[in-house]
């Protein structure tokens, strides 16, 4: 088990603690010290266990930056134990899969953001300290119906625990119908 803190230079964090959980130990590390160059105390964790011991001893992070697919678990399930140790907390969810399903859950848990990889350092940065926003502006490119579509079938699955006769029923279609859908990547945005 992995726990590291950092030491804090002066910048845009002024300081804060900030917890980054995160199993890709080359991202984990250049993360690390892109953020203590922008002033946050910065302590690291590999997984959920090491994120659970590093509360448990004690560590209030003013913000956190969760991974959401973790090697012991989900970066999901952490948000609440943050929030449990610190309140006030700002959690940004990072993922490589993202989608709307679970930025929807990722929020619902308590976070304050959702950010696909690779997000860098400065977009990581403006997610933390973006203060309350009421809402987002309006996309300019808003998704396709098929993609929303696509989404949709993808969070069903998702939520079906990824089974495709259990899926094809709840969405009243053909098992074979749904296969192809799943097989098939995302549609592409017209931007």
């Amino acid at each position: 088990m992995e726990m590291q803190s950092h030491t804090q230079a002066a910048g845009g964090g002024e300081g804060r603690k900030l917890l980054i959980v995160e199993d890709d130990e080359a991202f984990r590390v250049r993360l690390a010290r892109a953020m203590e160059r922008r002033g946050y105390a910065v302590t690291t964790a590999e997984s959920t266990h090491a994120a659970d011991a590093a509360l448990a001893a004690g560590l209030a992070p003013d913000c956190a930056v969760v991974d959401l697919k973790l090697g012991d678990g989900s970066g999901l399930d952490l948000v609440p134990r943050i929030r449990a140790a610190a309140p006030a907390a700002r959690i940004v969810i990072l993922t490589g899969y993202g989608n709307i399903a679970t930025s929807v859950a990722a929020i619902k848990a308590g976070a304050v953001d959702y950010l696909s990889k690779p997000a860098d350092a400065d977009a990581i940065d403006a997610a933390l300290n973006a203060g309350e926003r009421p809402l987002p502006k309006p996309p300019e490119h808003p998704m396709s119906a098929d993609r929303v579509r696509w989404e949709h079938i993808q969070r069903v699955f998702e939520q079906c625990d990824r089974n495709v006769s259990e899926t094809a029923r709840r969405l009243n279609m053909h098992r074979r119908t749904l296969q192809r859908i799943l097989a098939k990547h995302a549609p592409r945005e017209n931007v």
